[in-house]
């Protein structure tokens, strides 16, 4: 579920939980939004013009989860935030996927199935110049 945005979409999460368990989903994650660099600018002005009433709300909320501003890089912090609306974006979350049956664990990534189109060429092939 990404980007949640709080104040904007974050009611949305149990709908869309409950939408992917019904279309066979059996892991969930989320992220909330970050706004770096110009982006902060751009969401700021799309926010203005298309939520008037609540877009120092909505962009006080994201600075909430960020530490005060309004994207906070840091591993560990970036996709989900901290603080009292980042925990109750993540309870939000954890009762949708608990109530929607999404709560086995993350899919272990694998390559094993990946072969290499017979055509592309790579870098490390000894006859590429």
């Amino acid at each position: 579920v990404a980007p949640i945005i709080p104040g904007l979409t974050d009611h949305e999460i149990p709908r869309i939980v409950a939408r992917a368990a019904d279309a066979g989903a059996r892991f969930a994650s989320y992220t909330v939004v970050r706004l770096p660099l110009a982006v902060k600018d751009v969401f700021g002005a799309w926010a203005g013009t298309h939520y008037p009433d609540r877009a120092n709300k909505v962009l006080n909320q994201v600075r909430a989860v960020r530490g005060g501003v309004l994207n906070d890089p840091r591993f560990g912090h970036r996709m989900h935030g901290s603080g009292p609306v980042a925990d109750v974006i993540r309870a939000l979350f954890q009762s949708a996927c608990v109530r929607s049956g999404l709560t086995g664990p993350a899919p272990t990534p694998s390559a094993a199935h990946f072969r290499r189109p017979s055509d592309q060429r790579s870098l490390f092939d000894d006859d590429v110049r």
